[in-house]
């Protein structure tokens, strides 16, 4: 017998909705979200038209997808920080200072010191093995004055931004170290550091049939649990809708070309002729952008699916609470800078294969970019709310907007009067959605 109390109010309500809300309702998709999403395809639709159409090209989207790579990686250790209400102010001087002691390492410690042979299959191992342990120690560092002598997050690393952007400047007195190690310039993209066409699609088909399993798993599990599940429409429109998605950018990385020189030389290396039209040879997925897909996949299991993550969110709700529940806060809050020197590690070995060289400038106002990626993601400044994949989607917008203002021509100091624009726009919009919650 239908309880006509709670019938009645649940027809009205739904009759209130209108359409749309019965859709997102039904669909259960983040409104934020879909906004962010909506922001970024107006911008490269703007931009592409005021680029006279440069902007959406597979050229730009490759690049595009390479040089957000490193502050999406850094973003996703960001929403941890800021969940926790800490910020972080010396990721890019982080960043900068590791990629130097990775330059450093590989062009004069290890042949120079050690005697390691150029080319030598260790190096770049070496090389990445002391990136990521110097990661571990600048985070560990920092998080212990943080977590363990009180000190403020803003002070420590406003104070570690000065100090490790000076520290990487004093290691070669200002001085520029190339080239790197040729099996280490592969995590920096190019025609090398990319996977080609037939392995891109190999990705890509794997990667939908891992949504589609974790998609029927999620409802397995709701039906297990006796949970509210969608209906069986909008699962398959969200599967279709992520699938395509997925699909077209592989296609869009896949139908950028290898420039014509490189062409003819690995034509004329391999012993393949030439057609009379030209030999088309794609980029495919570029290896920075596997390393950032595959550290927001991890991020996201470790927020979503462990006891740390699970100990991030209670203490960025109520710090209070969660000491009081038991939680190590303290040592906590350590783990998350040391996440967060792991990852401006990885970013700091991404930005230096990709130049082919250990500057001063690597990193310059990353820091910038990565807070921002992580607020425009909808990660609260208040704590206790973000997800790494909107500060992935961040990373991308604010990515697309400097890419496309250099192809407008626009100065740089505009540039940065228009990213700290949008940084205090998007608090501003993050407070109002706060108090209509």
């Amino acid at each position: 017998m239908t309880d006509t109390t709670t019938a009645q109010p649940d027809r009205a309500r739904a009759s209130e909705l209108g359409l749309i809300g019965r859709f997102l309702q039904a669909t259960e998709l983040d409104t934020r979200m879909l906004g962010m999403v909506g922001a970024l395809l107006i911008i490269w639709i703007g931009l592409n038209i005021a680029s006279g159409g440069l902007f959406l090209t597979p050229r730009n989207l490759w690049n595009l997808s390479v040089q957000s790579s490193s502050v999406a990686i850094m973003a996703t250790g960001m929403v941890l920080v800021i969940v926790t209400r800490n910020i972080d102010l010396s990721v890019g001087s982080v960043q900068g200072f590791i990629g130097m002691i990775v330059g450093v390492t590989q062009v004069q410690i290890l042949p120079q010191m050690f005697g390691f042979p150029l080319g030598d299959p260790y190096i770049w191992i070496i090389a990445v093995a002391v990136a990521l342990a110097l990661g571990i120690a600048v985070g560990a560092f920092q998080g212990f004055l943080i977590a363990y002598l009180a000190i403020p997050a803003f002070i420590v690393t406003l104070g570690g931004l000065l100090v490790w952007r000076g520290a990487a400047w004093w290691v070669t007195s200002g001085q520029t170290v190339a080239p790197m190690d040729a099996t280490f310039r592969l995590m920096g993209g190019g025609p090398e550091g990319a996977i080609g066409t037939t392995w891109s699609w190999v990705v890509g088909v794997f990667a939908c049939v891992a949504l589609v399993f974790s998609m029927l798993n999620a409802r397995r599990q709701r039906q297990r649990f006796h949970f509210p599940q969608r209906p069986v429409w909008a699962e398959t429109f969200l599967g279709l809708v992520a699938c395509g998605a997925i699909l077209g950018a592989v296609w869009v990385m896949n139908s950028y070309p290898w420039p014509v020189g490189i062409v003819n030389r690995y034509a004329q290396q391999n012993g393949i002729t030439i057609p009379e039209g030209g030999l088309f040879i794609g980029h495919g997925i570029a290896i920075p952008v596997l390393m950032a897909i595959a550290t927001g996949v991890i991020m996201t299991f470790i927020t979503k699916r462990t006891r740390f993550g699970r100990y991030v969110f209670a203490i960025g709700g109520n710090p209070e609470a969660a000491d009081l529940a038991g939680i190590n806060t303290r040592w906590t809050i350590m783990k998350i800078f040391i996440v967060m020197g792991i990852l401006a590690a990885l970013a700091a070995c991404i930005g230096t294969a990709r130049l082919n060289a250990a500057t001063n400038a690597l990193g310059t106002l990353d820091e910038l970019l990565v807070i921002a990626a992580a607020v425009i993601g909808g990660t609260s400044l208040a704590g206790g709310a973000g997800t790494v994949v909107g500060a992935m989607l961040g990373a991308l917008l604010m990515q697309s907007l400097q890419s496309g203002m250099v192809l407008l021509g626009i100065d740089a100091p505009l540039q940065s009067i228009v990213v700290g624009g949008v940084l205090v726009v998007a608090v501003w919009l993050d407070t109002i959605y706060r108090k209509r919650l």
